[in-house]
């Protein structure tokens, strides 16, 4: 079995109450994700989450930001909506990588990073400052996570003839772990009975830059697995494979690999055309759809605290029907802007990403709005910003 990854382009504890009726349907529609092209341009309209471009303050001048490819599509939408509204802004943003986006924020490179896994709070092995610490003395002020988009990580396959396959957590772990490497073992066997599966090397394609779909990634198999997946998770892949760069570099690596494997984002493994595999957690396969990561989101809690989001996921849930590996990624912000010429602009068009009407909008190009109540603490914090 042959698994792709892929990569990206440049452009730009409280617990959460369980979403309910349209809201959660509506929030956690997740659907194919756009092309690596800037999506162009609705008008973004005010909502609940906070208010729309055309009736925030706009700011002039530009933006410049870096980070998650995991977010590519979604702040490209948000980006190109912003910017019809407000004519005299712009907002640039490079799809580097969680933590090359976050380096560029403590380095004061960036004016915001987007990041799909909050700051640390403590030290990485080698270093002796923690990126919260580092990051809030750059800003000479608290820096703040505000978690915008949402959306699961899919394990996408090459296989050929295979329309339909299962993993459990163990499975999965012992294949990316390079305990497992054919197609047809028995134990992938066991997971998929009824289902031929072919005879092939199994080939792993894993995220060669710093990731925080690789950090998801791999605290979901630690927290479901930790018997078959001992190393600590990380934004730097532990695990066996071939190294591909940013999300398109696994999709595509996948898609033109018989036997390929990989972890990313839902919607590149859409737009590449890959096989999702089910994931069994403990109470039956769960296919990939917006209802499944929508039990996953509603079980998150609010870890951070004041206008700090920081979200604690549940990657362990047994809940049936929730479809556990999802991540969520952050606008990393200082609370008390650098460059206060820019405050304006900074929060006229955080505002139009985290409003009700932009973030239904990424359904349509394969993410997961916020749940309401999230939104709402959204806006409270970036008007908060100064």
């Amino acid at each position: 079995m042959t698994l792709h990854t892929r990569g990206s382009t440049t452009v730009k504890t409280q617990r959460l109450g369980q979403l309910t009726g349209v809201a959660l349907v509506g929030a956690l529609a997740l659907t194919a994700c756009g092309s690596d092209q800037n999506t162009g341009g609705g008008s973004a309209a005010s909502g609940s989450g906070g208010a729309s471009a055309a009736n925030a303050a706009c700011g002039k001048g530009s933006l410049n930001a870096e980070g998650s490819s995991a977010q590519k599509n979604a702040i490209e939408q948000a980006i190109a909506d912003f910017q019809t509204q407000c004519s005299g802004s712009t907002v640039n943003y490079n799809p580097t990588g969680s933590g090359a986006g976050i380096k560029q924020f403590i380095a004061g490179q960036v004016d915001f990073a987007g990041s799909d896994s909050a700051l640390k709070d403590k030290p990485k092995a080698g270093e002796s400052t923690a990126e919260q610490a580092s990051a809030d003395a750059k800003c000479g002020s608290p820096a703040w996570n505000l978690p915008m988009v949402t959306g699961p990580i899919a394990v996408s396959y090459n296989l050929p003839g295979v329309g339909k396959l299962a993993l459990t957590p163990d499975v999965a772990a012992k294949i990316f772990s390079g305990k497992i490497t054919t197609s047809n073992d028995p134990t992938i066997a066991k997971a998929n009975p009824g289902v031929k599966l072919p005879s092939m090397p199994v080939k792993v394609f894993f995220r060669s830059d710093e990731s925080g779909t690789t950090e998801n990634f791999t605290k979901y198999l630690a927290a479901a697995a930790p018997k078959d997946w001992t190393a600590a998770p990380g934004k730097k892949w532990t695990g066996k494979g071939e190294g591909k760069e940013k999300s398109a570099g696994v999709a595509n690596a996948v898609k033109t690999t018989s036997g390929g494997i990989t972890y990313a984002e839902w919607s590149y493994a859409k737009d590449n055309k890959l096989g999702i595999a089910q994931i069994d957690n403990g109470s039956g396969p769960v296919e990939l759809t917006g209802d499944s990561a929508a039990k996953a989101v509603s079980a998150a809690t609010v870890a951070g605290t004041g206008n700090d989001l920081k979200l604690k996921l549940d990657y362990a849930t047994k809940e049936a029907g929730a479809y556990p590996i999802i991540l969520v990624t952050y606008e990393i912000v200082c609370s008390k802007a650098k460059d206060p010429a820019k405050t304006e602009l900074l929060k006229g068009f955080l505002k139009s990403f985290a409003s009700a009407d932009e973030q239904k909008k990424l359904q349509d190009i394969g993410y997961a709005p916020l749940p309401a109540e999230i939104q709402s603490k959204v806006a409270t914090a970036i008007g908060a910003i100064s």
